[in-house]
């Protein structure tokens, strides 16, 4: 993989499926970054269940509900949006992954029947992204339409452009066809935490991640 692949640009544009651009992170013990994995609310934070004799965890888990239940009515879902999401992340059948030289594991959940990407040209894909014990940290179908990005321009992930692109030993992708793909760090962020943001980061380094891909078709 070539250097420029991981070069080091803003944080502006950052994007879950596209190369980091996040500042050089600081070797100092006193201002190195500290990286986060979302976290998923445990069921003794719910306010129903708590045992404290203090009614103040009681407010406060009730008003980290109330503002989680705020936050996600914001967020543009429709229905076929909700189902899709659910099968993309939940009712998948268990795939086995075949793996290339290259390290990127892949595994064909339903084999499209249109053309397969064309090198350097924009593509629509749907895709949630997950991290490797399943934490879901993105998702095209929580947005309500997918994502355009250009294909085999080192502009995504290298284990993007090889998984849906094909190569080394892996199948191109077809149009309607659903893909799913274990990315090592040495094809996505490699060493460096990504989409870092005032001392948080939504990716650790040397994550391997875990993508579920719909070939939408060719942006037009």
């Amino acid at each position: 993989m070539a250097t420029s692949t991981l070069s080091i640009v803003t944080s502006t544009s950052y994007h879950p499926l596209q190369l980091p651009k996040l500042n050089k992170l600081s070797t100092s013990s006193s201002s190195r970054t500290q990286c986060h994995h979302p976290t998923i609310q445990s069921s003794t934070d719910d306010p129903t269940t708590t045992t404290s004799s203090s009614s103040l965890p009681k407010r406060r888990g009730f008003l980290q509900l109330s503002v989680g239940v705020l936050a996600s009515s914001l967020v543009p879902l429709d229905a076929n949006a909700t189902r899709i999401e659910y099968y993309a992340t939940v009712g998948e059948p268990l795939c086995d992954y075949s793996f290339a030289k290259s390290g990127l594991g892949y595994c064909d959940v339903s084999v499209g029947s249109g053309i397969q990407a064309p090198r350097g040209e924009l593509i629509n894909v749907h895709y949630t992204a997950r991290f490797a014990d399943g934490t879901v940290f993105d998702s095209s179908y929580k947005r309500g339409r997918p994502l355009t990005m250009r294909i085999g321009a080192g502009k995504v992930l290298p284990g993007l452009d090889q998984g849906i692109l094909g190569g080394g030993g892996v199948p191109p992708m077809f149009v309607g066809g659903k893909r799913k793909l274990m990315i090592p760090s040495k094809l996505a962020y490699g060493p460096e935490p990504a989409g870092c943001f005032q001392g948080d980061c939504n990716i650790p380094g040397n994550a391997t991640l875990l993508y579920d891909i719909l070939f939408v078709g060719i942006y037009k």
